[in-house]
């Protein structure tokens, strides 16, 4: 199963600091908009997004059909076939893509320790 691009999406209290206490571990803004709190911020390969008041608990985010750049994917596993393959495997969904849609897609779960998980497609 490919789960494509990985990032750490955090609930942070205050993002100016939080931006700026990771500028100092070497991370740039990738993308986002600080003045609708929230951004993505990039070291290297790693990718942390900083969310101001838009959900309770950090994340682990997967990005379908992207690159840690980005950058669509030729191949990739649809966000569908992911869905598919995690009930198969008797994962429960806390929300579930249309099947009988394409593109642009998302689908979350929470691993045994109650952290969120969200698989969202982009492309």
């Amino acid at each position: 199963m490919k789960l494509g691009a990985f990032s750490v999406s955090l609930n942070v209290k205050d993002i100016k600091a939080s931006k700026s206490f990771y500028e100092k571990l070497g991370f740039t803004i990738f993308a986002g908009d600080l003045d609708n709190n929230y951004l993505i911020m990039k070291n290297g390969n790693s990718l942390i997004g900083l969310f101001q008041g838009m959900f309770e608990k950090n994340i682990l985010t997967f990005n379908p059909g992207w690159d840690e750049n980005a950058t669509p994917l030729e191949f990739f596993d649809d966000v569908r076939q992911i869905q598919q393959q995690l009930k198969k495997e008797g994962i429960q969904l806390d929300r579930e893509a249309n099947e009988d849609s394409s593109g642009p897609e998302s689908i979350a779960l929470i691993d045994p320790d109650g952290n969120q998980i969200l698989i969202d497609q982009h492309v």
